[in-house]
């Protein structure tokens, strides 16, 4: 039994995807209690935007999600929110440049690789360059399956 093992073992490294986080993709609830007064107010705007959102008041969400800006615009997890709406729900384009400020401010945040990399290939697809989108949509799935498996992140995935 055990040399059968042993046997098995490089060939299921070799199945291992190479640069996949073992952690699942952030969800906002893990960081909403984090940082300042001001982030932690823009935060609990960003998760009742994210809950308007998973009920279908997408009007209401945009609007939590803008006051939370108001409130600190250097939250990168509200610039995350408003842009996975407005890829998926409004004008693509402005989802894009929502992302870039997201990113920007995110710096090299790992925990948020797979959400990046799906927002950018859903934005790429919805703008009509499905050729530059799909790589970034497969990168998602293969770091976030059972997130991005379907090609997109709901609100309540990303709460």
């Amino acid at each position: 039994m055990l040399l059968g093992l042993v046997l098995w073992l490089p060939l299921l490294a070799c199945q291992i995807p190479r640069g996949v986080p073992s952690a699942e993709p952030l969800s906002l609830s893990r960081v909403a209690g984090e940082g300042d007064p001001a982030r932690r107010a823009s935060m609990r705007l960003v998760m009742g935007g994210l809950d308007s959102d998973s009920g279908g008041r997408g009007a209401e969400a945009s609007s939590r999600y803008q006051r939370a800006l108001q409130v600190d615009p250097t939250n990168p997890y509200a610039w995350l929110a408003l842009a996975r709406q407005e890829i998926f729900e409004g004008d693509a384009d402005r989802g894009l440049a929502h992302l870039d400020k997201a990113r920007a401010l995110l710096g090299s945040d790992q925990r948020v690789a797979a959400h990046l990399a799906g927002l950018r290939g859903a934005g790429l697809v919805a703008v009509g360059q499905p050729g530059l989108g799909q790589p970034f949509l497969e990168e998602a799935r293969q770091l976030a399956p059972f997130v991005w498996g379907d090609g997109k992140l709901d609100a309540s995935e990303l709460r």
